[in-house]
């Protein structure tokens, strides 16, 4: 079967899938360090709610060139003491010398931080093209080499089923993530998108290409249409005009965006589910509500309801 074929072959959800929780998911969660008191707060009862849910692991991510670095750090092993749950640190490679790199690691790996989510990360803002910091690690794949030379670290990279904005080409994105998975890290995690055939294409290539770690959905809960199509479109992502359609006119209906946003995901999640996945991450946005309520649909419940039932 060629790759064309395989990838347009997408199977119908079953009934018993509309009805039923979906039985062998798992779940993870993306969160962004605050700088505001009342952001803290968010965070704190958004990792809290979701914590419930028993999730593989939560991360916290930092800015462009490192920048929420230190506060990243601090999040992280909060988050861990008080929900329990494995929080996994973002590294990238931007600004910092491999030495500078390693110590972190090990400070992390000595308060009990055993996740990483590995990346080449983003010039700051004006500073034009990724230039790797002379000192050191010059891209995601040398980045894991490293971290598994520190400690035996559950490492995480990026995947981008619609190429990464700044590959040279579809292969170039395919043949860099290989070289991250080939370093020793255990999955994949994609950017966010709308459209499934892009991934179970890009699934397809990539178990073409000899890939054989997991590759997890990144799934987006549409929180701010606007937003979200600024964000887009300097990273690659692609904003479908039925998407569009569908929150037009819901600038100022908070509720119902929140009512068509859940709905989205949750068909998304199904229709991928149907298609093999079982792993699923979201990009929280540090609000627990819609992707508590997606979950939910999906049959991943609470630990308090599990237990009453």
């Amino acid at each position: 079967m060629s790759l064309s074929t395989r990838a347009t072959k997408v199977i119908a959800m079953p009934t018993k899938y509309l009805k039923e929780a979906l039985p062998g998911i798992s779940v993870s969660f993306e969160f962004f360090p605050p700088k505001t008191a009342d952001g803290a707060t968010r965070l704190d009862e958004a990792a809290t709610k979701l914590a419930e849910l028993s999730p593989d692991f939560m991360s916290v991510t930092y800015g462009a060139g490192g920048t929420t670095q230190d506060l990243t750090r601090d999040w992280v092993t909060r988050l861990q003491k008080s929900t329990g749950v494995p929080i996994a640190h973002h590294l990238t490679c931007v600004g910092a010398a491999r030495q500078d790199v390693d110590n972190l690691a090990r400070d992390l790996w000595a308060e009990g931080v055993r996740n990483i989510v590995a990346l080449r990360g983003d010039p700051p803002k004006g500073s034009g093209k990724y230039e790797p910091h002379p000192d050191g690690y010059a891209f995601a794949a040398d980045l894991v080499e490293g971290l598994l030379k520190v400690a035996d670290f559950d490492i995480s990279v990026a995947a981008y089923p619609e190429v990464h904005p700044q590959a040279a080409s579809a292969k170039a994105d395919l043949d860099n993530l290989k070289r991250k998975l080939d370093a020793g890290a255990n999955r994949a995690v994609t950017q966010y998108f709308f459209e499934n055939d892009h991934f179970y294409r890009f699934r397809d290539q990539a178990e073409a290409a000899g890939i054989t770690q997991e590759i997890v959905p990144g799934i987006m809960p549409v929180t701010n249409l606007q937003g979200l199509v600024n964000f887009s479109s300097a990273c690659g992502a692609h904003i479908p005009q039925w998407l569009v359609d569908m929150f037009d006119g819901l600038d100022d209906d908070r509720e119902t965006q929140a009512m068509i946003a859940a709905s989205v995901a949750i068909e998304q999640c199904r229709d991928l589910y149907a298609n093999g996945v079982r792993s699923f991450h979201f990009y929280t946005m540090n609000r627990a509500d819609l992707t508590r309520a997606i979950c939910h649909a999906l049959g991943v419940r609470d630990r308090a309801a599990k237990h009453a039932a």
